[in-house]
């Protein structure tokens, strides 16, 4: 065989853009969970490549590709037969090879985010060993290794099928048997907002990813070395990139109106459904297509994650069932009306009739009875052996500590402490816990006369007031204050927001506490220069509170009272 440099470099070059998606994955999902289990999302996304690779070969490749029945390929470890049936003109096995594996991986990886934050990491393992070795294999034979979908004239160009609807199928039912996290519904059976601890990070993901499609869909071509090749990878090229923007673009303005503020993190998966979307026909509709594809994507993922999150009660924290499982399904089926013949058969609304639109529906539905039968086999398993789920105490803690002893992903840095409601968790009390003392009231100590006072004005304000409120405070005589960084809300609970469709029920606001003990400048004029101000007219000016203070004892000197207060001489 004849390797052509143009279409191994082209396939090579896009399996090492597919691996790098693991990274974008990773950063998703970690941005859109909560901090105590960073580590744990981080090893899963590294441990579902490194446990599919060897899989893959060992099995799932032969599977896959083999020559032998429309519904199954061949046992062939370690990819030792002939596969020249498969192979695309001019490229090498090996090439080939890992450009599938990457692949498969991606399948994988799809799965971990649906079921964050509350999955033994022992059972992650397991299943993402099964979905690479035979789950995705399976339906990968039909669709791409010459199996009965394909002899029927399924398309799929890239995977919205055979890879991410197979992952999305997956995550559904994995989330459906793991259940909800600690405190996602409330005895009403309500959805609570649980937000992700750091959209910097989920936003890097969603632009890695869009980065790395371009290898997924475009290097889907397996050749750059003709005229017809280079044109069709560059439609795919245009097509993938409108279909994310315009998806991202309709969903930014669907919440917006919905919800009354563009919600971001939906916005994140926007542009993730419309990747998903067009990956089946990339190469067989016209930008007008694509767009369209896109459009329907950005609304259907709004709508399908609070289907799943406050009709189904299904929890998925990031959202991969609703960007994946659905439009996965949708971006095949919708092939289906919008193929133009270029590279496929025409769609319904091209003259092609409803033949091929029926072929691309049976396909989907196929795919899903068949994934979905195994992995709830497989799941079941692992539930009734070794345990799916974790112990709602170490879900409490975190996974980070519990299943790696990591005390935290982010040594050196102070973490807001965790907001979810835990009061629907009965946890046990020692074996002999002391009975509580009856708490007695100190009386406070009688001053003299003639006795300096000392008070403590705590002040709480907006982050954005404290230059002006030290300046003032400084002008009136203040000689030291400390000023922390906190979390809180008062009366009105912050304004009420939306975190994916869903209504976040208390909103911690960032606040600045200042404390100031004074004896010497008048209590009266602290408190009349700190409401001037901190003053605005508007809810979250702040609070002001004023405390007696017993004693002050400077460390250093060990000066106490009113000498403690002043300035060194």
């Amino acid at each position: 065989m004849t390797y052509s440099p143009a279409n191994t470099i082209w396939v090579l070059l896009g399996a090492a853009l597919v691996f790098f998606m693991q990274a974008g994955f990773a950063m998703c999902e970690a941005g859109f969970t909560r901090a105590k289990n960073t580590g744990n999302i981080l090893m899963k996304n590294l441990m579902d490549f490194c446990i599919g690779t060897p899989l893959y070969w060992l099995f799932g490749y032969g599977i896959m590709f083999g020559a032998g029945t429309a519904l199954f390929g061949w046992i062939d470890p370690f990819i030792m037969k002939d596969y020249s049936h498969v192979l695309p003109a001019g490229v090498p096995l090996w090439a080939y090879a890992i450009f599938q594996t990457v692949f498969c991986a991606t399948s994988a990886t799809i799965v971990s985010g649906a079921m964050a934050e509350r999955t033994k990491f022992s059972a992650y393992c397991i299943y993402s060993a099964a979905i690479s070795l035979f789950i995705y294999p399976v339906s990968g034979h039909w669709i791409w290794g010459g199996g009965w979908l394909a002899e029927m004239g399924f398309h799929d160009f890239a995977g919205s099928t055979a890879v991410h609807m197979v992952g999305g199928v997956c995550a559904l039912i994995g989330a459906k048997i793991l259940g909800p996290r600690v405190g996602k519904y409330g005895k009403d059976g309500k959805p609570r907002a649980i937000l992700g601890h750091n959209l910097s990070i989920a936003a890097l993901g969603v632009f890695i990813l869009w980065f790395c499609w371009f290898g997924f869909n475009g290097a889907s071509t397996v050749g750059m070395d003709s005229d017809s090749l280079m044109a069709s990878a560059g439609l795919v090229f245009f097509n993938t990139n409108l279909a994310a923007a315009v998806a991202t673009l309709a969903t930014m303005l669907f919440t917006w109106a919905r919800y009354g503020k563009p919600d971001v993190s939906m916005t994140f998966n926007a542009a993730l459904a419309g990747l998903v979307g067009i990956t089946a026909g990339c190469d067989a509709v016209n930008p007008f297509g694509a767009a369209l594809i896109g459009l329907v994507c950005g609304f259907a993922v709004v709508l399908s994650v609070e289907l799943f999150d406050k009709v189904i009660k299904i929890d998925d924290p990031v959202g991969a069932i609703s960007v994946h499982g659905v439009c996965g399904a949708l971006g095949t089926i919708l092939t289906g009306f919008f193929a133009t013949g270029v590279s496929t058969m025409k769609g319904v609304f091209y003259g092609g009739g409803f033949k091929f639109l029926g072929v691309q529906c049976l396909g989907v539905l196929s795919t899903i009875a068949w994934t979905a039968v195994v992995i709830t086999v497989v799941f079941t398993l692992i539930k009734k052996t070794i345990g799916l789920r974790a112990d709602a105490a170490d879900e409490i803690m975190g996974l980070d500590r519990s299943e790696h002893g990591l005390p935290t992903a982010y040594a050196g840095y102070a973490m807001i402490p965790d907001g979810t409601l835990t009061e629907d968790v009965a946890m046990p009390m020692p074996a002999e816990a002391p009975a509580a003392a009856a708490a007695t009231p100190r009386k406070a100590k009688e001053k003299a006369p003639d006795e300096p006072v000392y008070t403590r004005v705590q002040i709480i304000c907006r982050p954005a007031s404290l230059e002006s409120l030290k300046t003032a405070m400084n002008k009136i005589g203040i000689t030291g204050m400390t000023v922390t960084n906190v979390m809180g809300y008062g009366l009105q609970k912050g304004k009420p927001e939306y975190y994916r469709g869903t209504p976040v029920e208390v909103t911690l606001l960032p606040k600045v506490q200042v404390d100031i003990v004074v004896s010497k400048v008048p209590v009266r004029t602290v408190i009349d220069t700190a409401r001037s101000v901190l003053h605005t007219g508007h809810i979250g000016d702040g609070k002001i509170f004023v405390q007696d203070v017993e004693n002050v004892v400077r460390v250093r000197t060990g000066e106490e009272g009113y000498d403690a207060l002043q300035a060194d001489e």
